[in-house]
């Protein structure tokens, strides 16, 4: 593999792992600020659920490029 294609996806993965720790960490962050997270209320919780599932999903994905740019080696 070409080394500007392993750069790519490092730089690529490195997007996606920091996107989804910073998106996971603000909304947490958020959640509790607004005393929506950790109340005993039931409230419809239609952002959190959404958000937590993109950042998992971003993290996830950086993982899957680091393993594919090593198996592509």
């Amino acid at each position: 593999m070409p080394p500007i294609f392993k750069a790519l996806a490092s730089i690529t993965a490195w997007i996606l792992w920091i996107a989804g720790l910073v998106m996971g960490l603000s909304t947490l962050i958020i959640g509790i600020m607004a005393g929506r997270l950790f109340t005993t209320e039931a409230e419809p919780m239609s952002y959190y659920p959404i958000s937590f599932a993109v950042a998992l999903a971003y993290a996830v994905s950086a993982v899957v490029v680091m393993l594919l740019r090593k198996k592509m080696e």
